[in-house]
């Protein structure tokens, strides 16, 4: 940990700003979001569909803005857009707690979730901007943060909901205000352009309208290809949210020991990030390219659910410690290698999307990718479920885990033809055809 904070301490004031931003805006976003369903369902007595609509209206929200909110961030200046999602979330979870009825409950879902889309996007590509040359060590300094905050957010949240859900919501309002005050005192003002026009030697061309940037990224294959071929990576990811717990449910049962496995998967998968995120990134930076490095990532991922697939093979005891551990481990092994595979794909992955950009629009890529992957998750979720639904069914449990590896390998595949046909590297700063001012 000593390495990492005199990492964290050798970048600029405003790097060390957004590390500590995506740590806060994590640990109030989870502190309240794992409970709110059980509020809306059990306090305020709503239907299962009407809790499902609020929830699905905030990912909604926020997936379907990112494209929005990247592009208004490159338009009118990083800073303007966090600031404006901070204050955003602060009046979503406020609302949150203190009103009851579904309407109002809708649209605060929504104001959370657009508020997610503004200052996301504007978050990485500032962070990319002023980290400069070392844009692959701050973002994986950035997920040190970004993991610690998922890990201690529901912790927190657990006590103070164990007082009252109003008393969560209001905290975690209070925490988003509190660092929209931050920002508006001590992170300085950065535009998308600013790199560019130093570049072209102080010059500026005319602005380009939205949709013609639009058209620009568009036309941007490589791009548009690597977006593609990362999808699978996100869905995987989010198994530790979905396959995995309910494999733990299904073997361990809903009670404490199951509870306890299930907090297991989490604490390995934050844990590991934020002792060894670094040292992982270290070791790949100087050995391979971004693109192998990134090939590597999917292969961990694939392999994640190999433990699990071996434990289809194994006889389900009928109870005790052996049920448990067979509920447990495996989950666990799979949590561990889907945090290494991320461990060592993040950080390259979002440099690659710098460099596929030219540095123009930064933001608006950010924006388009995670809307490309947040529309892939989605989809990926409803056939893992519908995976696991069969496996159940027909009686063979290995479904999912050879689906989920093969998708691994596929996408794993997909990068490695991109990377050996040379659509990974930066574009020729005279090939630029597609490029846009802001």
């Amino acid at each position: 940990m000593a390495g990492t904070i005199a990492q964290v301490r050798s970048h600029g004031r405003s790097v060390r700003l957004l590390m500590v931003n995506q740590f806060t805006i994590n640990l109030g976003f989870y502190m309240l979001m794992p409970y709110l369903a059980a509020h809306l369902a059990g306090p305020l007595g709503l239907a299962g569909w009407t809790v499902g609509l609020i929830l699905g209206v905030r990912n909604f929200s926020q997936q379907g803005m990112f494209l929005i909110g990247g592009t208004l961030a490159d338009r009118f200046g990083y800073k303007p857009m966090i600031i404006s999602g901070l204050v955003l979330r602060t009046a979503g979870f406020a609302t949150l707690g203190l009103v009851d009825s579904v309407p109002a409950l809708i649209g605060a879902s929504a104001a959370t979730g657009l508020a997610g889309a503004l200052f996301n996007p504007a978050t990485r590509a500032y962070l990319a901007l002023d980290a400069g040359e070392r844009r692959v060590e701050a973002f994986a300094l950035f997920n040190v943060f970004y993991q610690a905050g998922i890990l201690l957010g529901p912790l927190v949240g657990m006590v103070l909901t164990g007082v009252d859900f109003r008393v969560t919501c209001l905290v975690a309002a209070g925490i988003f205000a509190a660092l929209g005050l931050v920002q508006i005192r001590a992170l300085p003002a950065r535009r998308g352009d600013d790199a560019a026009t130093a570049a072209r030697g102080g010059g500026r061309r005319p602005r380009e309208s939205v949709l013609g940037q639009w058209r620009g990224i568009l036309a941007n294959r490589p791009f548009l290809l690597f977006s593609l071929a990362m999808i699978g990576s996100y869905v995987l990811t989010f198994q530790v949210y979905l396959a995995l717990p309910l494999e733990v449910r299904r073997l361990g049962g809903g009670g404490t020991g199951g509870t306890a496995a299930v907090a297991v998967l989490f604490a390995v998968s934050g844990l590991s990030t934020i002792l060894f995120q670094t040292r992982v990134t270290a070791w790949c930076k100087a050995r391979m390219e971004p693109g192998r490095a990134l090939v590597l990532g999917l292969l961990a991922m694939a392999a994640a659910f190999l433990p699990l697939l071996a434990a289809t093979a194994l006889p389900v005891p009928g109870g005790g410690p052996g049920r448990w551990l067979l509920a447990a481990v495996p989950p666990a092994l799979a949590a561990l290698l889907l945090a290494l595979g991320t461990m060592i794909a993040y950080p390259f992955e979002m440099d690659t999307i710098v460099r596929l950009s030219g540095d123009r629009l930064v933001a608006t890529h950010y924006g388009l990718y995670n809307t490309v992957c947040g529309v892939g998750i989605a989809v990926g979720n409803l056939l893992t479920g519908a995976a696991l639904d069969a496996a159940r069914a027909a009686g063979v449990s290995a479904l999912p885990w050879l689906a989920l590896s093969a998708l691994g390998l596929g996408c794993a595949a997909a990068l490695y033809g991109l990377q050996r046909t040379g659509r990974l590297a930066a574009p020729v700063a005279g090939a630029r055809a597609q490029e846009v001012t802001v």
